[in-house]
């Protein structure tokens, strides 16, 4: 099952990994989301869904 990091500010998709890592081994761009530019990993949410 892929796990998305998604922003919470304008929805991008910024990451989908195979397997369960550390958030900050992830996102390797600045902390921001490439997108709109909103600071990451201030605070944040886990959402599961069945697909």
């Amino acid at each position: 099952m892929p796990i998305e990091i998604i922003c919470s500010k304008c929805g991008t998709v910024i990451s989908t990994i195979a397997i369960l890592k550390p958030v900050k081994d992830v996102l390797k761009n600045g902390n921001r989301c490439p997108a709109c530019g909103t600071p990451l990993l201030t605070d944040f949410a886990i959402e599961i869904t069945r697909f």
